[in-house]
């Protein structure tokens, strides 16, 4: 029963969630061309929105340990779902994102995300995609803005310690920065490839700032480490 009831949370968070998440794209994208900050509002809302559907359609609610910092800074965070990715706006000031570069690609979206201040990356571009990438972040780090990555690059099930892409330790060494790790278990309740959302509580764990500057194997240990601080096995959904 417990399952029949999630998948039918589950259909009604999509009836309603994707549907309306049109109209928030669609208005999003005609502020483009009338006031970036009126587009990064709506963009605000919109996770918003959804984060009252994962509340009151899915039964899942949120809990956040920590905060960020006022000061800009590296975030690095655990990657098991969507959620997480969407939860950004909320937790954070403005910030700009990394992410692949087929994500820019999605009609209407792509452009709203450019503008946004969403750092497109190409991971099989080497020297070329590190400078771009050096050149946006320098960019976004003068303005004020925090830097967010997911430095596992793709989604991870739940209990599976993912090796970081190479491109973070590229990332902290011409930000510099200090990095904050930030641990997610969302993936518990929203297993990568599966329909079905199960209620429950997601943390979201900002851990102990790393200072810039350290080689790459105690960074990528660090917060290797951090970042997995949630990441048990997964319990029987």
């Amino acid at each position: 029963m417990r399952h029949i009831a999630a998948f039918l949370r589950s259909v009604l968070f999509a009836l309603i969630f994707y549907p309306v998440s049109v109209l928030y794209v669609v208005a999003a994208f005609a502020m483009i061309f009338v006031s970036a900050p009126l587009m990064r509002r709506i963009a605000h809302h919109w996770a918003g929105f959804h984060r009252l559907c994962a509340r009151w359609l899915l039964g899942v609610k949120v809990e956040i340990i920590g905060a960020p910092q006022a000061a800009p800074a590296l975030y690095a965070i655990k990657h098991e779902s969507m959620f997480e990715t969407i939860e950004v706006p909320l937790v954070f000031a403005e910030p700009a994102v990394v992410a692949k570069r087929e994500l820019q690609h999605i009609p209407l979206w792509g452009q709203i995300a450019t503008h946004y201040g969403m750092i497109f990356i190409d991971r099989d571009g080497g020297a070329a995609t590190l400078r771009s990438m050096m050149q946006a972040v320098r960019g976004f780090v003068a303005d004020g803005r925090s830097i967010v990555i997911f430095p596992e690059g793709t989604r991870t099930p739940h209990g599976v310690h993912a090796p970081l892409q190479s491109g973070f330790a590229g990332l902290y060494k011409i930000a510099k920065l200090p990095v904050i790790p930030v641990a997610v278990d969302s993936g518990r309740l929203m297993r990568k490839g599966r329909f079905t959302r199960y209620p429950g509580t997601v943390t979201v764990r900002f851990c102990d700032p790393i200072p810039p500057g350290l080689d790459r194997e105690t960074i990528e240990t660090r917060v290797h480490a951090a970042i997995n601080m949630l990441n048990r096995k997964a319990g029987a959904n």
